[in-house]
């Protein structure tokens, strides 16, 4: 497979002008209008925000892209699916009353937002992976499925079992029921390091399965309960948590990629990636810890491949960030190469590659890209 455009903007701004405005010209040439979304229903991927998140995207990016498919005639909506987890999006109530408390509402954003698997996460429609390896059928949230086109608008960021989240794991992980959410975490079984566990029980707190107890004050995981959605992960502030299976982050990255080719297979799509407040860890925290780089810009591709390859790039090539985690573990943590790699620098037992790679072993795109870039 050949080199994939992927279209960029910075974040730079002259008097006049201004980021949105940027964002509208670079998904104008980057090919947006070339989908017909003439009286399609559009299903625009998104990631509402975990309350108590700040590093979530702002709703007034997806207001840009909302009305751009209107004036193209489509009929857009925003839509995610429930988690595995405990927080406040764990079911479709909930979750749409998270996406308020986050600025995203018809008034702010221009259209209705769907949780895509329903009030309960059931939802949902077995979907076949053309050429999976791991997934066979996936399960995806109905109304994503119901869709004639897919928009993805997505923040880029580090992730604790899967090394980064752009564009595949919002759409793959993202789409998935909680069933799906399952499915792709179940390989992975995280482990307690006791010397580290101060048995502050925080952790358990997260847990959703009650996989998570104590003996002699220490922190003890059942494998039998837990699924490995790797919450207890990012909660843990003393890192006395970890998966260090890096088969089981194989697995997990290579089946975001087969949720994702499942998704797409057959229908228009076009993506979107804001590369701003990279925070280290998911969006789906009710927290976000400092960035770990400056903000870079906004990428676009119709290659999710290609894009998530692209902001990779940009993010290990951009200074770190003193203050943050990255500052933390920068001198610890070098990838194979001995080149720096701030995405392994914070999750040294994570692979980001493996999905970039099983992404062009089942044909979903390139991972090289062709980068340009709009003023």
């Amino acid at each position: 497979m050949g080199a994939s455009k992927v279209y960029f903007t910075d974040m730079r701004c002259r008097v006049g002008d201004s980021l949105l405005v940027k964002l509208e010209r670079l998904i104008k040439q980057a090919g947006i209008e070339e989908i017909d979304f003439k009286q399609k229903y559009v299903a625009v991927k998104i990631h509402f925000g975990e309350p108590g998140n700040l590093a979530f995207l702002r709703p007034n990016f997806s207001k840009v892209v909302v009305e751009k498919i209107k004036s193209l005639g489509g009929m857009p909506f925003l839509t995610d699916c429930n988690t595995l987890y405990v927080g406040k999006r764990n079911q479709g109530l909930n979750h749409l009353d998270a996406a308020n408390e986050n600025g995203y509402w018809p008034v702010s954003t221009g259209c209705q937002n769907i949780i895509a698997d329903g009030i309960r996460g059931t939802d949902d429609i077995d979907v076949p992976v053309s050429g999976g390896v791991y997934c066979k059928v996936a399960h995806i949230g109905r109304a994503i499925m119901d869709a004639d086109i897919v928009v993805s608008l997505n923040h880029f960021k580090g992730h604790e079992n899967t090394g980064f989240g752009g564009a595949m794991k919002n759409i793959g992980m993202g789409s998935g029921s909680r069933a799906g959410k399952m499915a792709m975490h179940n390989d992975g079984k995280p482990q307690v390091d006791k010397g580290a566990c101060i048995g502050c029980k925080i952790c358990a707190k997260f847990c959703a399965h009650g996989a998570i107890s104590f003996d002699g004050g220490k922190a003890f995981i059942d494998h039998n309960k837990c699924v490995g959605c790797g919450r207890c992960i990012g909660a843990c502030s003393k890192n006395a948590i970890s998966n260090n299976s890096s088969s089981s982050n194989l697995a997990l990255n290579s089946k975001i990629a087969e949720y994702t080719k499942a998704v797409l297979d057959g229908r228009p799509n076009f993506h979107i990636t804001v590369v701003n407040q990279v925070s280290p860890y998911c969006d789906c925290h009710g927290e976000s810890d400092a960035a770990i780089v400056p903000d870079i810009g906004i990428f676009a591709s119709f290659d999710p491949v290609a894009l998530d390859k692209a902001c990779i790039d940009a993010v290990n090539a951009a200074p770190g960030i003193q203050t943050s985690i990255l500052g933390d573990r920068e001198q610890t943590h070098k990838d194979h190469k001995g080149d720096a790699d701030h995405l392994t620098d914070v999750h040294p037992t994570t692979d980001w590659r493996s999905q970039i790679d099983h992404a062009e072993k089942i044909g979903l795109g390139s991972g090289t890209y062709e980068l340009i870039t709009v003023k």
